[in-house]
């Protein structure tokens, strides 16, 4: 889930799972697989960001290339 605002301020939670698209018309519309828009305050890359960090924080992605276990 991330938080996000609408236009006016007032924040609100989508599941990021169901983000489809996201497009600038020049507002953020984010678009779900069930054709429901939402028309938010953050541009195209804060939207991406809070998605991968979403992806990361259930581990959706997998573990990064590159980084190392901690070595005990």
């Amino acid at each position: 889930m991330i938080r996000v605002s609408r236009l006016n301020g007032k924040p609100f939670i989508i599941n990021a799972l169901y983000i489809e698209t996201i497009e600038s018309f020049p507002d953020t519309t984010i678009t779900l697989t069930n054709g429901s828009k939402y028309i938010v305050k953050e541009n195209e890359e804060r939207v991406l960001g809070l998605i991968s960090e979403f992806y990361q924080s259930v581990n959706l992605l997998g573990q990064q290339i590159g980084v190392k276990d901690s070595e005990e």
